[in-house]
């Protein structure tokens, strides 16, 4: 079993004295002005044309607030920049910017290319850090796991699993699905990814049994993973703490979003005037600073955050390098026997078989009493 000494629950009121040794410098001030003005501007051009409906859609979302969970945050700023990314392609600018026939228009056509390749920038870094996250939680689980065959299998299905995923995804797009649509698809498998690990934390009997002393994961983890997903479990404390922050910045987000939309479907009955582009300009610019900021801290928060701990950190190392290996050859043609005693009934055992050539038979048998294994469990 993995030692676990000086290792305590982790509780919000635990995750408020680490998250006290990283406080976030303020967002300025331009977030919160920009959007509001971006927000007025966009209210004149629903009052003087009426909106669609995927303009009213749009525009409710930007008038509610934002999600609660900081990792949806997330997604939904990766969802909004490749909405934004769409709109800036020049095939899918109104007929007279394409044709770029005025000053003005060229002007416009010039600066909306520059925001495309600041908005590009911010999208990578997103994606990188997403990845990463993702990489981090599953190395770390993966340390606590026997370096041998088991561990192989446990990769394997895990990349299985995300395969399976992203085939559902490709043909969601194939299939016409917007972005929306796609994003809506990856939340769920986010969540989906969520829930098996709170799980994990829930297991009870044999599994539990199983995950704590013999893959080692203490327990005050699988207690914490257990709540991972609880609106009023440690993780709201990070919530509170850094919310706020990603709360405005998803509501700048779509506050361009809108006002790019509304410009760009009304361009041809009413141009953009070079004031308004020039506000456009300031916030986004402002909003891919603060977001990369934003990303970069967080970052750093994450992986240092206390239930990030890897199995030499608490010792469990030691337990798995005392696990018996043994590896033994057996010609074609031969019969090769082992006599196991293990500690009581139902205990567990695991063997890993490879062939070169050929095919392999095998024939197990039990003997009924307690010093031999009565259940062989793969």
């Amino acid at each position: 079993m993995a030692s676990t000494e000086g290792l305590v629950p982790i509780t919000r009121a635990f995750l408020s004295r680490f998250y006290d040794k990283y406080p976030f410098t303020p967002l300025s001030d331009d977030v919160t002005a920009l959007s509001s003005q971006l927000f007025n501007l966009s209210k004149d051009l629903i009052n003087e044309i009426p909106p669609t409906q995927d303009e009213s859609v749009l525009a409710h979302e930007a008038n509610c607030d934002p999600p609660h969970k900081i990792d949806e945050n997330m997604w939904k700023n990766r969802e909004n920049i490749e909405e934004m990314l769409f709109l800036l392609e020049r095939s899918n600018w109104p007929r007279l910017l394409q044709q770029q026939s005025t000053p003005e228009d060229i002007e416009i056509a010039t600066v909306l290319g520059e925001l495309k390749i600041k908005l590009q920038a911010t999208l990578q870094i997103l994606e990188s850090f997403q990845t990463k996250n993702s990489e981090n939680v599953f190395g770390t689980v993966m340390t606590y796991m026997p370096q041998d065959f088991r561990g192989t299998l446990i990769r394997q299905q895990r990349e299985r699993s995300e395969r399976n995923k992203q085939a559902e995804v490709d043909a969601l797009v194939n299939s016409g699905g917007s972005i929306r649509d796609r994003y809506a698809l990856l939340w769920k498998q986010q969540m989906e990814r969520r829930r098996q690990l709170a799980q994990l934390g829930s297991a009870t009997g044999v599994y539990k049994t199983l995950v704590k002393y013999l893959v080692g994961v203490p327990q005050v983890l699988l207690d914490f993973i257990r709540q991972i997903n609880d609106d009023h479990g440690p993780m709201e404390e990070q919530r509170e703490r850094y919310g706020p922050s990603l709360y405005s910045l998803t509501k700048m987000a779509l506050s361009i979003r809108l006002f790019l939309v509304l410009s760009l479907n009304r361009f041809e009955a009413k141009k953009l005037q070079k004031g308004k582009v020039d506000i456009l300009v300031h916030a986004l610019n402002v909003y891919t600073v603060e977001m990369e900021r934003f990303i970069k801290f967080i970052s750093e928060v994450f992986a240092n955050s206390p239930f990030f701990i890897s199995a030499k950190d608490v010792g469990a190392a030691e337990g798995s390098e005392t696990d018996e290996f043994k590896e033994i050859i057996i010609p074609a043609g031969k019969a090769h026997e082992v006599a196991l005693t293990v500690d009581a009934v139902n205990s567990y055992i695991a063997w890993d078989f490879s062939l070169t050539q050929g095919k392999m038979n095998m024939v197990f048998s039990s003997k009924p009493f307690a010093a031999m294994i009565h259940v062989i469990h793969f």
